[in-house]
């Protein structure tokens, strides 16, 4: 345990081999838990294959792209990024919470959206 500063007060195990009882510093500063001075390493597992939901591989990310571009956006994404456009994010937030169900979906649909319409604007001004 902490007293002052950086000095920690040495913790102590005893214990007893018949009639001797031998007091030993442990290697590390608390004596809890069922290996009671005794260091061990955690053993790394290889991630579960149930981690990788929800990540996007480089061909979905191409065929929704394709797909995008070609199909346009959904009625309530064009009235979002209209809200979007005259800075009225928090009612886009609420507008696409009441669509799509979940606070967390509706911020990133938001930030998606909010990522097109600068994109939309650098093209804009490129050309």
């Amino acid at each position: 345990q902490p007293l002052s500063g950086n000095i920690t007060r040495l913790v102590l195990t005893r214990f007893s081999i018949g009639v001797l009882t031998i007091i030993m510093p442990l290697p590390f500063e608390f004596a809890r838990g069922l290996k009671k001075g005794h260091k061990v390493n955690k053993t790394k597992f290889r991630p579960r294959h149930s981690a990788r939901k929800g990540r996007i591989t480089t061909h979905n990310k191409f065929i929704r792209d394709i797909v995008r571009e070609i199909v346009g956006f959904a009625p309530y994404e064009r009235r979002t990024m209209e809200f979007l456009k005259v800075s009225r994010e928090k009612r886009a937030l609420k507008f696409l919470k009441q669509r799509l169900g979940t606070h967390l979906r509706a911020k990133r649909k938001r930030e998606e959206l909010q990522k097109i319409i600068i994109q939309q604007r650098k093209a804009a001004s490129a050309h």
